[in-house]
């Protein structure tokens, strides 16, 4: 049992740091740009040497590729449990709001690094985070749809890609308003934004 509970707590240890060096390489890239990074600048920022992040990544790509990628799952997987857990299509949009929402309050470095490195992801990497971009844009078309069936999808698609550079403004606003009242307004905003799709 000892021998399962020491494993367990070194999966969980590397996992946890694997975390905090994606974390400090985010803000790096957001800050400096991907090619304006080094591995060296990315394991000085979590207290390692360069060389030593190659036990946890391959290269600076692979690091880039897996932060993209892991965003990229978990905005999808919680968008469709937000959904099927919502008891309408009215609550359900309102789920997917506060959880666009909260991250782009709590992640503004990732959309600054996603809107400016997707391209140097490498393949086959980059094709998986556009599909499961689409799958979650889908999720809200799906509700939408449900809120709006006059609309045709194409129009809320495109209705959905503008709430989203809407609620993703946040890396030019940080600091403007406490969080919670950017909440607020994001929400008000997106939701006014959405209300148009029919006129």
């Amino acid at each position: 049992m000892r021998d399962v509970t020491t494993a367990q707590t070194s999966t969980r240890n590397r996992g946890s740091r694997r975390m905090e060096i994606l974390d400090a390489a985010a803000g790096l890239f957001a800050a400096r740009g991907f090619h304006g990074t080094s591995i060296e600048d990315i394991g000085g920022a979590v207290g390692t040497s360069g060389p030593a992040l190659y036990r946890h990544f391959s290269g600076k790509e692979a690091l880039l590729a897996e932060m993209l990628l892991d965003i990229s799952e978990r905005l999808h997987t919680s968008a469709a449990n937000r959904v099927t857990e919502a008891p309408d299509a009215e609550h359900a949009l309102d789920a997917l709001l506060t959880g666009q929402i909260e991250f782009a309050l709590s992640h503004p470095a990732l959309i600054t690094v996603h809107d400016r490195e997707l391209g140097n992801v490498p393949e086959p990497a980059r094709r998986q985070i556009r599909r499961l971009q689409r799958l979650y844009v889908e999720e809200w078309v799906t509700v939408l749809s449900e809120l709006y069936p006059a609309c045709p999808p194409p129009r809320l698609r495109a209705a959905t890609h503008a709430v989203f550079g809407l609620l993703n403004s946040t890396p030019h606003s940080a600091g403007e308003q406490p969080p919670e009242a950017m909440a607020e307004l994001l929400r008000s905003m997106a939701r006014a934004a959405l209300a148009t799709v029919q006129s």
